[in-house]
């Protein structure tokens, strides 16, 4: 039962152990990936600065890095807490640990001494020889056989657990070690964090002092986006109209096929059906290609990954303030890598590549899916081609001197907030 009992902690301790390993390694890569994107987020925000005017950017790069960083802060406090955790759990090996050696050396310690009272041959011959018969003298030799193998093992023990202690004990000190730098990094990134909300303050005071210009840039801007959200959505109707007239077609040319087979084997002509308006899921999923298609992007919710490789959401899906003016768009924007190139996020055909305000578009459809892709220096396909998930469709171009890549998905003609796409 006692066995059992230890079996079960020390199973208990190795699931524990993998826990956290496994959870600190995720805490690690995603306290590194944010410190990424703060880097990139600063590098945006020096660019803006340079210039005189207070841009939109440089406002958003701002809030992105005061975002980042409290998410980086969050995420060490979950280290902390972990590593918190570790410590406790490691405390507690060292204490078992302890208690074990202290019982193995107690036991030990009366072995010596009960070898001590029969330590030479005369006396283990003597205790032999005491023996009623030969039955118990047989056991008593077999007894001091076992007695002095078992002496060996727990000599052997001693050594082991005290080894096991020692590597314990430089965990537990690395633990705390590792601890100390938790609280130090935090400590940096607070401070680091003030300055962001001193740097937003000078920004707002000096929106304050340029409000009217800075209305003039967000009112263009808005109307801008306005524009380029009626084309794209204008291109994706189009592109359903061809789908409902296509399914239309060829439900017509089957309906045709089958009266004139009717016809020749003198059959009565079947009643045609009276063609019904196909609703938008079932026009753009007329094709077995085209369901899989749509099936296959479904099933990736979640887990589709980014349109450019390393970059940071500025803009959030459907309406959000811009300080005191409002602001709705069917995607989210991305700032990202001066140059950054722009990825296919699934497979699919181009179905529209435009130009406006000296900026390219590009949407592409994965069955009742569509991706699209805005403010594109340059674009690297053409209607029609087929993508592939990753496949690069273009570079990113610069708003008001950061590089910002718009990003929408849609289900036929409903905008999907594209952050529940993608994965983190």
């Amino acid at each position: 039962m006692k066995l059992n009992k230890n079996l079960i902690l020390v199973v208990f301790l190795l699931f524990c152990t993998g826990v956290f390993a496994q959870s600190s390694k995720e805490l690690t890569r995603k306290k590194e990936a944010l410190q990424r994107e703060i880097e990139l987020a600063q590098k945006n925000l020096n660019k803006t600065t340079n210039g005189k005017k207070l841009t939109l950017g440089q406002i958003n790069a701002i809030k992105a890095q005061i975002r980042l960083r409290q998410e980086k802060i969050s995420t060490i406090n979950s280290e902390m807490k972990n590593l918190d955790n570790k410590i406790t759990e490691n405390t507690g090996k060292v204490h078992h640990l302890q208690g074990r050696l202290s019982d193995l050396k107690k036991e030990y310690a009366g072995m010596i001494r009960f070898a001590q009272r029969n330590k030479n041959s005369y006396d283990k011959m003597m205790f032999i020889f005491a023996a009623k018969d030969f039955n118990q003298a047989y056991k008593r030799i077999k007894y001091l056989q076992q007695f002095g193998q078992y002496r060996k093992k727990q000599a052997a023990y001693i050594q082991g657990t005290e080894k096991e202690l020692s590597n314990q004990i430089v965990v537990l000190d690395k633990d705390l070690k590792n601890k100390t730098s938790l609280l130090k990094e935090q400590e940096s990134e607070k401070v680091k964090l003030d300055k962001n909300r001193n740097e937003q303050t000078v920004v707002l005071n000096k929106l304050s002092k340029e409000e009217k210009q800075y209305k003039q840039d967000i009112q263009k801007k808005k109307q801008q986006q306005m524009a380029i959200d009626r084309e794209i959505r204008a291109a994706i109707a189009r592109e359903i109209a061809a789908a409902r007239k296509k399914a239309e077609e060829e439900e017509r040319e089957r309906e045709r096929i089958a009266a004139a087979k009717a016809k020749a084997e003198n059959k009565p002509a079947p009643v045609a059906a009276t063609t019904k308006p196909r609703t938008t899921s079932e026009a753009l999923r007329s094709t077995p290609e085209s369901a899989k298609l749509s099936d296959a992007f479904e099933a990736n919710r979640g887990s589709l990954p980014s349109p450019v490789a390393t970059g940071y959401i500025t803009a959030k899906f459907g309406t959000y303030m811009v300080d005191q003016a409002s602001a709705r768009h069917d995607g989210v924007v991305f700032q990202t890598g001066e140059g950054a190139a722009v990825r296919a996020v699934f497979n699919g055909t181009v179905s529209t590549v435009f130009e406006k305000f000296g900026k390219y578009y590009v949407i592409i459809k994965h069955g009742e899916y569509f991706t699209v892709y805005e403010n594109l220096k340059s674009a690297s396909v053409s209607k029609g081609d087929k993508v592939s998930t990753k496949q690069t469709i273009g570079i990113v171009a610069n708003s008001e001197g950061v590089p910002e890549l718009g990003f929408q998905i849609h289900r036929g003609s409903t905008p999907q907030n594209p952050e529940s796409w993608l994965a983190r």
